[in-house]
Parts: structure tokens; sequence; C-alpha cells
């Protein structure tokens, strides 16, 4: 099989998956429809691994664009229903499809007995289909329709079980908030048509090549371009102020959590803005916008994150401080130091959301986890896999979110020391909330009612499994990247992705120029991070094992944790300044122009229905009185015609 055929496989796979379960999900077996529903996103994980192969097959690793057809052709513009593959798109590919399929696997025992079985693994398979769309489009208008694609689905899965009108809600929020950023990023793409006339991936670095344009570094059209786009990146990826969405996605069910934010929709943002890499280097006042953003959304998520107590909400609220670490590295210019973030994260987030969708199953839809405890002596798989995914996520050393995490923190030191002692107090906050939620939810007493304790098991293999897959990965995936300290050579990664930033390099080689840190002080940095994490462990584990705590109810807070409790009315305040504003005015157009308008369409039918009644007595059916009239009119055309001549 070409490589060009295969690429479009890969991408059509789930779709396939997608057509045979929606058009059969009330008729086919569960059986079958698990199958199908796995096997797709399987088989685009093994059409992957054999893009890769192809990939590096070449004597020169450069991009594979595959043209399908033309899609909109005018004079000057041409878009292309194409496909492009290189280093970034199979390093997204390979996650996208490998964790993906993980999920759909714990799927099968998760909703196995949810009426909608095959509608919910149907919208799945739609899910990657449209990730899959975003990542391997070869130009901005295909990454859109992926990009709106992973909305709707989020939109659809998220409001699933759509008969608790809570969740229908927090599904139109999602979908909402991402219009918003959505705007952003079609205008942005829009501007990109008209400054270069081309919004192909391969075309555009020639286009904005400085030598042959009047732009200049930082000009008013690169950094609002840069700054479009990013809006739409805060969206997606749940960046301030645009990030509310993301806790309230929580209303879905946990296989839905983890694909949005691990494996798919959250790491949209991320993704666009590195393949945009070369839009953003000449633009550095966009990058310190980036950053900034980016820097507040790390801290505040993560000091919301200390005082929830719903076990996904606190791994929301992770979610959004994590993807802030990410953005943090893309707003200095370490675009690959967020790449491998993104990676890691993925491994880790996945891994805490299943083995948090493991507790709730066991505790039939429990997810407070003040009612939780003690559950490492019932379901010790699940113990051990959220324990190394809560270790990875706080820094610790083999695993994989130290080597990520560490690396983000070493180039923010470089930009500024201020900024790595910022960064530092949010992986602190990120240690010591993980371990409260860890703590009290797998040691010390059960605290639920006697009927859960008698129903506790571990979770079936189909649920398991996948937790102990990304357990591994979550250990070995800082391989990845080793710093140049530990191994020499070992920064595979960075290498592999080299060539996605050469262009940038070209264009603005001063942003890129390499940090200048000794290796004592990369130990130092190391040593800090680590030191802070075990403190913040240590008291988490004083609190709430040694002390035996347990956090108050929401109505006996004050002060500050009744602040970060509520996550600073953020919610309120947009519906006391956003929300009620709106509906008032449309009250107010609905009570009065709507009125007006109404008036007058009502009234010309009225008028109109009004003269018809009048006109419609003359048609009597009676010959007689249609001869008279004739001969009437005649006569009266006659006379009038001899009054004019006269």
């Amino acid at each position: 099989m070409d490589t060009k055929t295969l690429a479009l496989l890969t991408l059509l796979f789930p779709l396939i998956g997608f057509v045979i379960n929606g058009l059969g999900s009330r008729k086919l077996p569960k059986l079958l429809i698990s199958v199908v529903a796995v096997l797709m996103p399987l088989a685009s994980f093994v059409g992957t691994l054999l893009l890769f192969g192809d990939f590096n097959a070449q004597k020169e690793l450069k991009p594979l664009s595959f043209v399908y057809y033309d899609w909109i052709a005018a004079p000057g513009i041409l878009v292309t229903f194409s496909l492009y593959l290189d280093q970034l798109a199979l390093l997204m590919l390979s996650f996208v499809t490998g964790v993906g399929t993980l999920i759909h696997l714990y799927s099968v025992g998760y909703m196995k007995e949810d009426e909608g079985y095959g509608k919910f693994m149907a919208y799945l398979n739609l899910f990657m289909f449209a990730m899959l769309t975003l990542v391997m489009g070869g130009n901005y208008l295909m990454m859109f329709i992926g990009w709106e694609g992973v909305g709707l689905c989020s939109f659809l899965l998220i409001g699933f079980w759509n008969k608790n009108r809570s969740y229908n809600a927090a599904a139109q929020k999602a979908f909402v908030m991402n219009r918003i950023g959505d705007l952003g990023l079609i205008l942005g793409v829009i501007m990109i048509f008209i400054l270069w006339n081309t919004a192909e991936y391969k075309d555009l670095p020639l286009a904005v090549d400085l030598s042959k344009n009047t732009y200049k570094i930082d000009s008013w059209q690169l950094i609002t371009v840069a700054l479009l786009l990013f809006i739409g990146a805060m969206g997606k990826s749940a960046q301030i102020p645009l990030y509310t969405w993301l806790p309230d996605a929580m209303a879905g069910p946990t296989p839905v959590s983890a694909l949005i934010h691990a494996a798919t929709m959250v790491t949209a943002g991320i993704y666009m803005v590195v393949r945009s890499n070369f839009l953003f280097s000449l633009a550095p006042t966009a990058l310190t916008i980036v950053l900034i953003i980016a820097l507040a959304t790390a801290l505040l998520a993560a000091s919301i994150g200390i005082f929830q107590n719903d076990i996904k909400k606190v791994l929301a609220y992770s979610t959004v401080s994590q993807l802030g670490y990410m953005f943090m590295a893309l707003g200095v210019a370490a675009y690959t130091s967020g790449m491998f973030h993104v990676v890691t994260h993925a491994f880790f987030k996945a891994l805490l959301f299943l083995g948090a969708g493991s507790v709730i199953h066991a505790l039939h839809h429990e997810q407070d986890i003040r009612n939780m405890g003690g559950l490492r002596k019932y379901m010790p798989v699940t113990f051990i896999t959220f324990a190394i995914a809560t270790l990875a996520i706080s820094g610790i050393p083999p695993f994989a979110g130290f080597f990520s995490k560490d690396e983000i923190l070493m180039h923010l030191y470089a930009k500024s020391p201020v900024l790595w002692g910022l960064a530092l107090l949010g992986s602190a906050m990120t240690a010591f909330y993980m371990f409260r939620l860890f703590f009290l939810t797998f040691l010390g007493d059960f605290r639920g009612t006697e009927e859960q304790k008698h129903h506790l098991h571990e979770s079936p293999i189909t649920m398991t499994l996948p937790l102990m897959i990304l357990a591994v990965l979550s250990i070995g995936g800082g391989l990845l990247n080793i710093p140049e300290i530990f191994a020499k050579g070992g920064d595979k990664l960075t290498q592999f992705l080299a060539p996605i930033y050469e262009t940038a390099q070209k264009l603005n080689p001063d942003l890129f120029k390499p940090h200048k840190i000794s290796h004592s002080t990369e130990y130092m940095l190391m040593g800090v991070s680590v030191a802070v994490a075990l403190l913040s462990i240590v008291l988490a584990y004083v609190i709430f094992v040694a002390k035996k705590s347990v956090p108050k109810p929401e109505t006996e807070q004050k002060g500050l944790a009744k602040l970060l409790a509520n996550k600073y009315y953020v919610d309120e305040a947009y519906e006391a300044i956003i929300v009620k504003p709106i509906q008032s005015f449309s009250k107010f157009l609905g009570n009065t122009f709507e009125i007006a308008i109404d008036f007058f369409v009502e009234g010309t039918g009225q008028l109109v229905k009004f003269l018809a009644g009048l006109f419609r007595r003359l048609q009597t059916g009676t010959v007689n009185i249609y001869v008279f009239a004739i001969v009437l009119g005649a006569v009266i055309w006659i006379a009038f015609n001899w009054f004019l001549r006269k």
C-alpha cells in the first residue's frame, strides 16, 4: 500500500467505526459494537506506526504532503483537501491514536450497562476522526474542520446523559465558550489569507519570508494574526478567560473526560500554536502575552484545585493548570518543551482520569473524595497505577512528569528567575492538591456507606489493562527527552522536532539563542523543584493521613478557603457581567422591537387577508354576473377612451 492511501485510511478508520455503530447502535450486539469501536482507533494507531516507518525511510526527512483534490479554487487562492505529515503531526498522531485506543477499550467496561452504549461508542469514534482531521489536515481550513468537529463531539459527549438538565447546561457552556475562541481563530485564518493568499502549511513559510515582504518582526499584522490564533487556543485549551467550561465538562462520562483532557481536544490549542511557530516567533510581543496569560492560568487553576472535593474537578483544574505550563513553554519559544509536556501529560492525565473512573465505578458514581478513603485494600491495581500517575504529575523523578516539567522550569529560569519562582509555586500547589486527592481517596478509613463498602471491588480487566499500560508510559515517558546532563544525546524528541522550527530560526534567530545555564545550575533547579514537591507531599500527608483531617463542607468554609472553594466566583462574575445583561437586553428587544416588527409583519398579513376577503365576494360562480361584469368593464373602458380623445 502506498503512503498516500495509508494516510487517508489512517484518517478514515474512526469515521468508518462511527458510521457502523451510529447506524447500528440499536440493532447490533454489544460485542460487535465493542469490537468495531476499539478496532478502528487501533487500526489508526497501527497506520500511524507504518507512517512513521515510511517517513523515516526517506533520505531527507521532509514533510509528506498528499493532495487528494482541489477544495476551493479562486483567482489567486487555492485550498486543497490534503494531508500533511511531518514530525509534529506524527508525534501528535502517535499519542492521540495510542491513548485514544486505550480509552476506547476502557469505555467497554465502564459504559457496558448504559442504555446508550452504541451511541456513546459511535461518538467516541467520531471524536477520534475529528481530532485526526485537525492534526493531519494540510492547511488551516482543514484544521478548522477538525477543530469544529472536536467541539461538536465534546458537546455530544459532555451532555451524553441528557436527562440531567445540569449536564445539558455544561455541554452548552462548553459549546458556546469554544465558539467565542473559534471566532478569533477563523478571523486569524481569514487574515492569513488576506496577507499571504494561502493557508497551506507547505506554502505559508515561504509566503511569510520577511526578505520578500514589507513585514518586520513584531509588525502589527504579525502580532494581530498571532493573537487571533491564540484566542482560538485560549478557548480550546482552556486559558484565562475562556477556561471555565473545562471543569464543567466533568458532567460527561469519565472516559469522555479522559479523552478531552488527555489525548484530544485540549491539546489542539498547543498543537496549533506549535504548528504556527514561525508566525508566533515573528511576533515576540504576542509570545509575551501568551506567557503572561499562561502563568496566570497555571497559578489560578492550581490554587482552586487545593479546595475542590469532586475527584474529577480536582483533575479538571489540574488540567487547566498543566495547560498553563505548556503555554508558558511556548511563550518563551521552548516549543519542544511544551510538546514534551503535552506527551507526558497525555500519559499520566489519562491514567488519572481513568483511575478516577475506576473509583467512581466501584462506588456507584460517588465522586466526593470526602466520602471515600481506604480504597487501597479493595482496589490494588487502581491504587498502584493512580499512585504512579500522582507521582508523575507532581514531578517526582524518575517519572515522566519530572523530565517534562523541569525542562519547562529551566527555560523559564533562563528567561527570568521571577517566572521560575512563580511557576515553582504552581508546581508546589500541584503536588499538594494531587496528594490530598490521593490520600483522601486511597488511605485511611473508608468514609462511604455500608452498602458501598459491601460492593467494593477492583474494576474489570477491560478497565485495569489500560491503567497498567498507561502506568508504564507514565514511568518511562521521560525517556523521550532526557537532559544532556543525564545522557549525552538523550534528547531524542528535541532532535526529532528540530526541523519544525528551521523557518522560525532563520527569520528570527535572536529568539532561539541557546541558554547558557551551567550543569551545576541545572542540578540546583532540579533539586529545588523536587524538594518543593516533596515538602508539599509531606504537608499533605501530615494533614490528611497523620491528623486524619477531612475537608469541611463548603457552607462551613471561611476566608481564603471559601474563596478558593467557590473558584474565585468567576462563574458568578461572568453570570452577572455578561449573561444577565445579555438576557435583559434580549428581553428589552423582545418587548419593544419584536412587538413593533410583529405589528408590521402581522399587520401586512392581516391587511392582505382583509382585502382578499373583500375581493373574494366577487367570485360568485354565476356565469350571468361574470358576463355582465365583462360587458360593464368594456363599456367603462370605451367611455374612458372617448373622454380622453376629447
